[in-house]
């Protein structure tokens, strides 16, 4: 019995580790702080993060399943460098998705799901005030994640998760990296419609506003190199 506690212990612990490290790759891709293209060397991930290369191994195919990382023979694991085709299919993909993701929200609307809404949009408020570019660009993705999640099905929470990911890759490689990807009053205007249940409406928004998003993307194949460890452990 003790041992059966130890091994599920054991393997909380690794889950939970594994799951630690996807999370600090996954925020600093967001906040752009990891750029397209960065190499994830197994070992020097490995000493950073004071796990077994195993283990990084572990987090870089979960990453690579989400297309967020590229595994290639002999080279390693690298940030996924969307290419402009991939950037299309991107946008394309969450025009299907966001529209659906509302309607949902809004069938299963409540008081709590509104005021989440409302207090994500006053943390964007709040970083924009501060002036906190990375936090802003970050808050941006979750929005469309959390409205995803509140929606309350799994399959497209996680649809939105890699999309976003995927977008804010995009965004980094052919827009400058601290361009605001959202105007201020987009989200807010969203977040209105749906709390008066106008569906019609906030489609139209989320669509002109993946429209802006997408509109304001423009070639740009400058790359620089990262500094993995003041990533992580600055």
């Amino acid at each position: 019995m003790d041992v059966s506690r130890k091994t599920a212990g054991t393997r909380a612990d690794r889950e939970k580790t594994v799951d630690e490290i996807y999370e600090r790759i996954y925020v600093a891709i967001l906040e752009h702080r990891l750029h397209p293209g960065t190499k994830l060397g197994e070992e020097r991930m490995a000493d950073i993060f004071g796990v077994s290369r195993a283990r990084v191994r572990e987090v870089l195919a979960r990453l690579a399943h989400e297309q967020i990382v590229e595994l290639f023979p002999q080279r390693g694991a690298f940030v996924a460098k969307p290419t402009t085709e991939q950037a299309r299919d991107v946008f394309e993909a969450r025009r299907l998705i966001e529209p659906a993701v509302l309607r949902r929200l809004i069938d299963t609307l409540t008081p709590e799901k509104t005021q989440r809404l409302r207090q994500h949009l006053e943390l964007e408020a709040d970083a924009r005030r501060r002036g906190d570019k990375r936090a802003v660009i970050r808050l941006s993705g979750e929005f469309h994640t959390l409205s995803a999640e509140l929606a309350g099905n799994s399959a497209l929470a996680r649809s939105m998760r890699e999309l976003c990911m995927l977008t804010c890759l995009t965004i980094f490689l052919y827009d400058a990296p601290t361009a605001q990807s959202c105007r201020d009053d987009e989200h807010q205007m969203i977040v209105d419609a749906v709390a008066r249940r106008d569906g019609a409406r906030a489609e139209k928004l989320m669509l002109d506003h993946l429209d802006h998003i997408e509109g304001s993307l423009q070639l740009d194949q400058s790359t620089g190199e990262a500094d993995l460890e003041a990533i992580f452990r600055g």
